[in-house]
Parts: structure tokens; C-alpha cells; sequence
């Protein structure tokens, strides 16, 4: 082999050993720091002519959804309290567009558990009733003692386990 050849390839391979470095660095440096949250502002409204009318227009109208029966709503859970885990005592109402629990900063309530995933499970509204739902996670979801393969409606009293945190649903 000639000395030029040999000389390639070491480079080639040092090149190959940096780029390797670099890689493991991004990835321990995304493990270590998470996702980059950027602040948005506020969006503008649009502006409207000055001299142009505006018409009135009443205001929409919302279908009101039937009452459930009293014995139905008292098993509609509206909060999720922390009952075990770093973030004990903590409680975050429900709301109608879903509850993200895992360890991004996108998630709705933040879990500081190393058993957590990023984007670890959802409670969302359904036809009137709540349900949880494992989002893939690494290490699961467990509703009571058991663990969740597809979404499952959850009532007032509902324990759920993600890793070392436990919550409760209650009224």
C-alpha cells in the first residue's frame, strides 16, 4: 500500500472519530438538558379599515348538552390530584381538550420521575366520560394494578401509576 493511500484512510478514519464524538455529545446534551422550549409572542390581530362599519351579530349559540343524572356525575372525575412522588399534593383540573402527563415541557403537568417518558400518557374527554391513554411509553401506564394497551375510561377514585408517581382522580 502506498504512504498516500495509508494516509487517507487514517484520516478518513479520524474524521469518522470526531463525527462519532460529536453525535454522542448531542444526544447526552439532549438528555441531560431536554427540548428547547421558545417563548412565543402574542399574535397581532388583524387590523380592520378605519372608516368601514362593523355589524353587529349576535352571539353564537351552543347547543346545552342533556344534565346527566346525579348518580352519573358524581362518578365524572374533574381533577387529578399527585398522591405519591416528587410532585405530591399537587392537583391540576381537568380540562376538555386533555391532560398530557409526562417529562417534556410541553406536557400539560411536568413529571419529574426518571421511570416517566417524554410524552408518557393523555387523559382526554369522550362522549361525555374521561379516559387515559398510554402514549407508548418505555416503562408503561398502569391503571390501578393494571397496565393500559388501549385507551380506558377512568371514574372518581381511579389510581393511576406512571413509574414512582401516583395519581388520583377525584371530584
Amino acid at each position: 500500500m502506498s504512504e498516500l493511500t495509508l494516509t487517507v484512510i487514517r484520516l478518513g478514519l479520524l474524521v469518522l472519530l470526531w463525527i462519532f464524538v460529536f453525535s454522542v455529545v448531542g444526544v447526552l446534551r439532549g438528555d441531560l438538558y431536554g427540548t428547547r422550549v421558545l417563548a412565543r409572542g402574542k399574535p397581532k390581530a388583524p387590523r380592520r379599515p378605519a372608516r368601514e362599519p362593523v355589524a353587529q351579530q349576535p352571539p353564537p349559540t351552543t347547543p346545552v348538552p342533556p344534565k346527566a343524572s346525579r348518580a352519573a356525575s358524581k362518578r365524572i372525575p374533574s381533577t387529578l390530584t399527585v398522591t405519591e412522588g416528587s410532585l405530591a399534593g399537587t392537583t391540576l383540573t381537568l380540562i376538555d381538550s386533555g391532560v398530557l402527563l409526562g417529562r417534556n415541557p410541553e406536557c400539560t403537568l411536568v413529571l419529574d420521575d426518571d421511570f416517566a417518558s417524554g410524552r408518557h400518557a393523555r387523559i382526554f374527554r369522550r362522549d361525555g366520560s374521561w379516559f387515559v391513554e398510554d402514549l407508548r411509553s418505555t416503562n408503561g401506564t398502569f391503571l390501578g394494578s393494571n397496565k393500559l394497551t388501549k385507551p380506558m375510561p377512568v371514574e372518581v377514585g381511579s389510581t393511576l401509576r406512571i413509574g414512582k408517581t401516583i395519581f388520583e382522580l377525584r371530584k
